[in-house]
């Protein structure tokens, strides 16, 4: 699952059921989630299911998959089962059971036969438009808006999409702040941990990073969260060059449009122009996260150089040289080595103790920055293996140890378990799923990263020791 996929994931998973019965009543979410949030191995399971007459016995569903797949087969029917897309039936004397649930199998079913009154799709305009752009247009002014975020986040003065070089408007900047990818500290962005790991992402991850934080905050501008999501599935599946109405748009949906354009996601010519142009920003929401690294595709990352490779040259003796001429990529290298020459073409400087130290104490870390040295290296140094230096990368690395001696990760300790017999199923189940990180079988304790399945499992067992 990609970047963006995990995160669009995370917040749905967060929803109750009766969110996901409101949007599966629109054929495009449900179409989008198919296509965006599941594994191949999920989707075979959906299709098979999607026209039987009678629900499908588990146990018939287990032969599809080899026995050595078993955590593959655990994994896709509890992210399904997470979705509300397939429910588990349980009936005493009877083997258990799966099913699509209703209205998401009726829309996909729609979604993929057509036909209908939904609308779910957009409505393309009627008449042409007399001022109609071009899909080169809508690349560039997506690209300056998008540029202009980032350069606003790095700290690049004089470098906006406004046209009076004031960057992003107070909306998008504010976004930005609640988000946690910047702080303002003496009135002025200073970009966070999380916030370098936004410019590590490609572009369709960086769009849905900033769009879910504009979900979680959508109920404080009066707006419905449910019409948010649906509306940003339905950009998704919208035709790239294609102008449409916003006649049919709801109120939350018409509200919507102002602010999407700040993030360079449709075009209008005016705010109170009837028609909007989805750009390939808005395109691809639904669509395979990588495509918007090609270069033949319009719209690569602006994170990677012009001509789509590796620019960064590091010696053994920390000396750095970056053949670019774009002052958002000179601003990022900036954040963690002291630059010391520029040229027309290119930038020479140094890693340091004191500019890696500099950027740990904004929160960024060590790995990052090898990260990005490493996918930004030049096309010479990857003929080398390792492709980095090891003393530059073991130096960085040392360079965070001085201040940091432990790791922490987020999960749920289970203990306490009566017999040893008790500890090891569940123990077992975690591993299996691939959930575990820790255990220690003489206090019988474990730790895992998720608990919904374990507390599942140990419900299941509980109920078949009550039979018994």
């Amino acid at each position: 699952m990609s970047a963006s996929s995990l995160r669009s994931f995370e917040y749905l998973e967060q929803l109750p059921g009766t969110t996901f019965r409101r949007l599966y009543k629109q054929p495009s979410t449900a179409l989008a989630i198919f296509r965006r949030m599941l594994p191949h191995l999920a989707k075979s399971f959906v299709m098979a299911m999607l026209y039987l007459s009678r629900p499908l016995q588990t146990a018939d569903l287990e032969s599809w998959v080899r026995p050595d797949s078993k955590r593959e087969r655990e994994k896709c029917l509890a992210l399904l089962s997470r979705l509300h897309i397939v429910t588990a039936v349980s009936e005493p004397g009877h083997a258990q059971t799966l099913t699509l649930t209703d209205p998401f199998a009726t829309s996909l079913r729609q979604a993929l036969t057509g036909g209908g009154n939904h609308q779910s799709f957009g409505v393309p305009c009627d008449t042409p438009d007399k001022h109609h752009v071009d899909i080169n247009y809508l690349d560039s002014f997506a690209r300056s808006q998008w540029e202009g975020i980032l350069h606003y986040m790095v700290g690049t003065s004089g470098v906006g999409m406004q046209a009076n070089g004031e960057g992003p408007n107070q909306g998008v900047k504010k976004l930005l702040e609640i988000g946690g990818l910047v702080e303002m500290k003496h009135r002025k962005p200073e970009i966070t941990q999380a916030g370098f790991s936004f410019l590590l992402q490609e572009v369709n991850a960086q769009v849905w990073t900033l769009m879910l934080f504009y979900l979680e905050n959508a109920e404080s501008l009066n707006m419905d969260t449910v019409e948010v999501l649906a509306f940003l599935f339905t950009l998704g599946s919208l035709e790239l060059g294609q102008d449409y109405s916003r006649t049919t748009l709801t109120a939350t949906q018409d509200k919507m449009l102002d602010d999407l354009r700040d993030y360079g996601i449709i075009y209008q010519r005016k705010p109170t122009s009837r028609r909007f142009y989805p750009t390939r920003l808005a395109t691809t929401l639904t669509s395979d996260a990588g495509a918007l690294r090609s270069v033949g595709a319009g719209f690569d990352n602006a994170l990677r150089s012009n001509d789509g490779k590796g620019f960064i040259v590091i010696e053994t003796n920390y000396r750095i040289y970056a053949y670019t001429s774009s002052p958002l990529q000179m601003a990022v290298l900036g954040l963690f080595t002291h630059l010391l020459t520029r040229f027309p073409n290119m930038v020479s400087g140094r890693v340091t103790r004191a500019s890696i130290q500099k950027a740990i104490n904004t929160g960024i870390t060590s790995e990052q920055i090898i990260s990005y040295l490493q996918t930004h290296a030049h096309p010479q140094m990857r003929r080398q293996t390792p492709v980095l230096p090891p003393t530059v990368v073991d130096q960085i690395r040392l360079w965070q140890i001085e201040g940091e001696r432990m790791k922490a990760t987020v999960g749920f300790l289970f203990k306490e378990f009566v017999s040893q017999a008790e500890y090891e199923g569940p123990c077992r189940y975690a591993e299996e799923i691939g959930v575990l990180v820790w255990k220690n079988d003489t206090k019988r304790m474990f730790f895992v990263t998720r608990h919904e399945q374990i507390a599942s499992y140990l419900r299941s067992r509980l109920r078949k020791g009550e039979k018994t």
